[in-house]
């Protein structure tokens, strides 16, 4: 399998987005960032070890491989910036 140059640049990447599904059942997710690109999650990758995460929640992420391609990593929850 090749990877293309956006793949590759995605490696690693640190990023924004909110979590857009998460079923507590199966212990997985999906988290979509700025860009409306769509990244799978397990509920093992969140990053305060609480091993769940609501819908909606805002978070910061990166982008590294896992067993099934490139996958959501340390979920951490953000809080919006004051105004």
């Amino acid at each position: 399998m090749t990877e293309s140059p956006q793949d590759l640049a995605a490696v690693f990447s640190v990023r924004s987005g909110t979590v857009t599904a998460f079923d507590g059942h199966v212990g997985s997710g999906v988290v979509t960032d700025e860009r409306g690109e769509e990244w799978p999650f397990h509920c093992t990758s969140i990053a305060d070890g609480s091993r769940t995460i609501a819908t909606a929640t805002p978070v910061r992420f990166t982008v590294r491989p896992g067993p099934n391609g490139l996958e959501a990593f340390d979920l951490a929850p953000t809080v919006p910036a004051e105004r």
